[in-house]
């Protein structure tokens, strides 16, 4: 019987590869150089050895080891993550990528390569090595330090930008002469492919993975795994994105789930086979011909790689406010280009992007600096004291002063920080959302109605669709009031303009993508029959159905999406802060002068307004627990008011009011102030059961607030907490309901259920 050339060959290469990773084992050196040696010893370039013959087939299994190292790249990376590595991660990504891709198409242009060469070069030579980084940590046993976290979170955000990189890498291979703005199209598209990937992913993804679970056993999960990956290849492949791309987006999506963990067990064995095919191929491209013919751009590239990400990663770091210490250590570890800089070259050999010689130069240029990084950690220190010892004394206090001072403001800017971090977050996903309908509802929608009815019906009903997916987000997208717009608002007058203008803008893009559909199927005026569709669009989520059909879609979404830290709390055994740790009560006298005196609580709109509720008042005497709506505010009242910590601080600006103590929690409120007496405020928590005659309703038609004189302060949907809930939220089985009221009240409201549920 005769064995296809493709088996001999892989027996070839396996065995090479595993004695040679056993000796680099040994010899404490990155298995990744063995993997290339390997790939050298088996290729055509060295006779003396057993050659590879069917070099197609091993090309073809080197491009599904691109796919399983992206999948596990994606598997390690979640939106938690991001949001995790700070403003110094991404300061020193953005000013390390644009100074190296500037440096390295120089360097390219001075050798004599050519534009696209140079273009490609600048692109590898930005990315870092984040397996030969996590290698040399753990080594040095440097984990934990300040800096390694700030690299740590640099090369996550490298790893996006490599995303970026080959999705451009794709668009060029189209047309060599395409335009820059064809380009911006292609990556706004996919940002928009991406975003709605994600929201559907995080959305349907832990749900139904968490129904089907039970049925798993881990063979059945391995293959469901690897096909949701090459699902997402084919899907972006369709979309003209690379196949690298589709599979970092499976990862990602799975790396939210509860799941992760075991997915990322029984595919690590996949992920290793494919992935040594990968690197052995990249060392069966290294030609020493090659390498001998170009040693001095090799050299140069080796020069370019060192001083240039140490001067431009420090440079970034030092800029988003860190010490020189831990700017020039970071800059130092992040000196190297590996495994995304193979991906990449590997991509523009494919589509003929690159010169056949840039490979081979990449190659050696990635092997040279790997052995060069623990040496370059370890220099930090003595670079740290020469830099310190020949700087002026005038320059080190002026970078020591500027530091400390970008610190600071950072922490007394953090309100900007995290409203900004909010509002593009709400821009981006709703406005995304309601983009992809308009362009589902146009190029998808229109023309199958149009098949089958009359033209003007079809326009009508794509129309419809378009504008009740636009209504359903409208609401939260805009948001234009919280406590952090207030608190910014009353911060600074001259933060009032920017503020406006943001709300402004988000007016400007649902009118926009309004006006699509009225470009894209009328004749009438667009922008004055948008404006009359924005106006509806706004006024339409009010109703109760809307609203509660998008808070469903809402709770859903953020539970899955922060269901893995909550069950990883529970594991480690932090109990989760309940909600009665999370809401604070304040209480002032009325002044004489107050501008809110003798008027009702309905007109004063305080929850609305302000997200603060009052909750009692103390009126000659007489104490009123939950008062109504038509209550009024006399002077010399004393009144209690719940809400989260920054609303009540920024009622207490509004108001003018003087904080005579400091704000408390609801629990330390009910341990110190009040005794089990029938009118005194008491919270309670009750779990929801599902036999309720309120279970399965919306806040405002539980009647918990009319038939039992109770407020509802928040809910607890599998361990999610909802402050402050909106009414139109439904009541559904398992929910942890927090009330507040009288003892007497809430006390019958706790029977009550309690005894339905025993």
């Amino acid at each position: 019987m005769h064995i296809p050339a493709f088996i001999s060959d892989l027996a070839v290469m396996m065995l090479t590869a595993g004695v040679i990773t056993i000796l680099f084992r040994k010899i404490k050196q990155p298995l990744i150089l063995g993997y290339i040696l390997a790939g050298f010893l088996t290729s055509p370039y060295f006779p003396l050895f057993m050659t590879v013959e069917d070099t197609e087939a091993i090309h073809i299994w080197s491009e599904i080891g691109i796919i399983f190292l992206m999948f596990h790249l994606g598997l390690e990376f979640n939106l938690h993550k991001l949001a995790q590595v700070g403003s110094t991660a991404i300061v020193t990504t953005i000013i390390e990528v644009a100074g190296m891709l500037a440096a390295g198409f120089g360097a390219g242009q001075l050798l004599g390569f050519g534009i696209m060469d140079s273009i490609c070069l600048g692109g590898m030579l930005s990315m870092s090595s984040t397996t030969v980084i996590i290698k040399v940590f753990d080594e040095l046993n440097l984990k934990g330090k300040k800096y390694t976290e700030m690299v740590f979170g640099t090369l996550v955000i490298q790893d996006i930008v490599g995303i970026f990189m080959m999705v451009i890498l794709s668009t060029l291979s189209v047309r060599q002469n395409i335009s820059g703005g064809q380009i911006v199209f292609s990556l706004g598209l996919m940002v928009l492919y991406l975003i709605i990937w994600l929201i559907l992913g995080i959305y349907l993804l832990p749900t139904l993975l968490n129904r089907a679970i039970q049925y798993m056993n881990d063979e059945m999960l391995l293959v469901v795994s690897i096909g949701i990956c090459f699902g997402m290849v084919l899907l972006a492949d369709w979309l003209g994105f690379s196949t690298a791309l589709g599979a970092f987006l499976a990862g990602s999506l799975l790396a939210g789930t509860l799941h992760v963990e075991r997915v990322e067990h029984l595919t690590k064995g996949v992920k290793d086979m494919f992935g040594a095919v990968f690197f052995l191929s990249v060392g069966m491209m290294v030609d020493p011909s090659m390498i001998a013919r170009y040693a001095v751009p090799i050299l140069v590239i080796i020069v370019v790689t060192l001083m240039g990400k140490l001067v431009f990663s420090a440079l970034g770091m030092l800029l988003s406010g860190q010490n020189l210490e831990n700017s020039v250590s970071g800059g130092l570890a992040l000196a190297q280009i590996g495994e995304f800089a193979f991906i990449i070259a590997s991509l523009g050999n494919k589509l003929g992007l690159i010169s056949q010689f840039l490979y081979p130069i990449v190659v050696a240029v990635s092997v040279i600096t790997t052995f060069t990084t623990p040496y370059c950690i370890k220099a930090a220190p003595f670079v740290v004291r020469w830099l310190e010892n020949h700087l002026s004394d005038r320059l080190r206090t002026k970078l020591d002063r500027y530091t400390s001072a970008e610190q600071q403001e950072e922490e007394q800017d953090s309100d900007w920080y995290a409203y900004i971090k909010k509002y593009f977050f709400r821009m981006t996903v709703y406005g995304g959302i309601m983009l992809v309908a308009v362009m589902v509802g146009v190029r998808g929608l229109e023309p199958l109605l149009a098949s089958r009815f009359p033209d003007f019906p079809s326009k009508i009903l794509s129309c419809v669709f378009i504008y009740l997916v636009m209504a359903v987000f409208v609401r939260p997208m805009l948001n234009l009031h919280n406590n952090l717009f207030t608190a910014l608002w009353l911060k600074q007058v001259s933060f009032h303009l920017p503020l406006i203008v943001l709300n402004a803008m988000k007016l400007v893009v649902i009118a926009l993508i309004a006006m699509i559909p009225m470009v894209a199927f009328f004749d009438a005026h667009p922008v004055l029959l948008a404006l009359a569709v924005t106006v509806v669009l706004l006024a339409f989520p009010k109703t109760g159905l809307m609203a509660t059909a998008y808070l469903q879609m809402e709770t859903r979404f953020l539970r899955n999406f922060n269901e893995r830290i909550i069950r990883q709390e529970e594991r480690a055994g932090r109990h989760q802060t309940w909600l009665d740790q999370k809401l604070y009560i304040m209480s002032f006298i009325a002044p004489e002068d107050g501008d809110f005196l003798n008027r009702s609580l309905g007109s004063l709109s305080w929850g609305m307004r302000y997200n603060v509720y009052v909750v009692k008042i103390r009126h000659d005497g007489r104490q009123y627990i939950l008062p109504d709506s038509e209550m009024t505010i006399h002077a010399g009242d004393k009144v209690f008011a719940v809400g989260e910590e920054k609303a009540l601080m920024n009622f207490y600006a509004l108001t003018r009011l003087e904080q005579t103590k400091p704000l408390r929690t609801l629990k330390q409120f009910m341990e110190t102030d009040y005794p089990d007496v029938e009118n005194a405020l008491s919270v309670c928590a009750i779990k929801i059961y599902g036999d309720e005659d309120f279970a399965g309703k919306s806040i405002r038609q539980s009647q918990i607030r009319t038939q039992w004189d109770c407020l509802i302060l928040g809910l607890q949907k599998d361990g999610y907490p909802i402050i402050m809930p909106d009414p139109d939220m439904l009541l559904t089985r398992d929910d942890i309901l927090w009330v507040m009221g009288s003892n007497n009240h809430v006390g019958q409201l706790a029977a009550r259920y309690v005894n339905l549920a025993d």
